[in-house]
């Protein structure tokens, strides 16, 4: 490794990049493991998707179903349109370092002296980053499009030669592509967050451990523990009721009711 590269960064700065690749590789594998062990977004969304391919082979029309794939390709569209524009932002920041050094510098909370080089490193990964943000956009665009395609193909019920097997593997099958071209996306948004505490490097190598950590606590939250992961299961599962934020109402108030109904009967004689 060159001598400048590693004076380039400190102890402290190696540190907090790998537990930026460790955290996101770590979260990669977690739920990629968990998604047949343990509720999850993903787990569950893929049964909607199976339902969704399910009735539609049995529709005549389908102008529905089309139009909800193609805004499910727009999202796609949208975000890689936005990487495209971040990254002409971050080539321009590229060539402009000095620039940046010089507003890093005058910051009175970020790391004292900032080189040069470092900041370029800096700017490289993130250029890294929102380049991968792009292909994983574009490739599920295109995940979407084949969907759409595979929508138009799908058999009528008025197909008597289409035999109740074959319909039921083409839904299998149109909900596994559905569900790819989601986890592309979903893989992008994952780069769009990690992304954002990378950012916290221009400030201080703690402040990057602290964002990547949080980051990965949002979206552990978000994945396994969330109110909308509940109200999807309790969509499928008669057992389970959840009524969404009238359910955090509901607690409030029966927790301001036991306190009235306390502080009644302590002022009874």
């Amino acid at each position: 490794m060159p001598i400048s590269l590693l004076n380039a960064f400190s102890c402290l700065d190696w540190l907090a990049i790998g537990c930026f690749f460790m955290c996101w590789a770590w979260y990669y594998y977690y739920c990629r493991l968990r998604l047949r062990t343990k509720r999850c977004l993903a787990a569950t969304m893929h049964s909607y998707r199976y339902d969704w391919m399910k009735r539609m082979v049995d529709r005549e029309v389908r102008i529905a179903d089309a139009t909800i794939m193609t805004h499910l390709e727009r999202n796609g569209a949208f975000f890689a349109s936005s990487s495209l524009l971040i990254l002409a932002a971050l080539f321009s920041l590229l060539g402009a370092t000095e620039k940046v050094l010089a507003i890093m510098t005058a910051l009175p909370f970020a790391m004292l002296a900032p080189t040069e080089l470092g900041i370029e490193i800096k700017l490289l990964l993130l250029i890294s980053i929102f380049i991968y943000a792009f292909f994983t956009f574009s490739w599920s665009m295109r995940q979407y499009n084949f969907c759409a395609i595979l929508i138009a193909s799908a058999p009528l019920p008025s197909e008597k030669s289409i035999t109740p097997g074959a319909r039921s593997a083409f839904a299998i099958q149109a909900a596994n592509v559905i569900d790819l071209a989601a986890n592309q996306f979903n893989y992008g948004l994952r780069a769009y967050y990690f992304g954002l505490a990378l950012l916290g490097w221009f400030l201080h190598p703690l402040v990057l451990i602290f964002s990547t950590v949080a980051v990965v606590a949002v979206l552990y939250r978000r994945e396994f523990h969330s109110k909308t992961l509940k109200a999807l299961v309790a969509g499928r599962d008669p057992n389970i009721v959840f009524r969404g934020i009238l359910q955090d109402l509901e607690k409030t108030e029966v927790g301001v009711s036991s306190l009235q109904d306390t502080a009644t009967n302590d002022r009874k004689p």
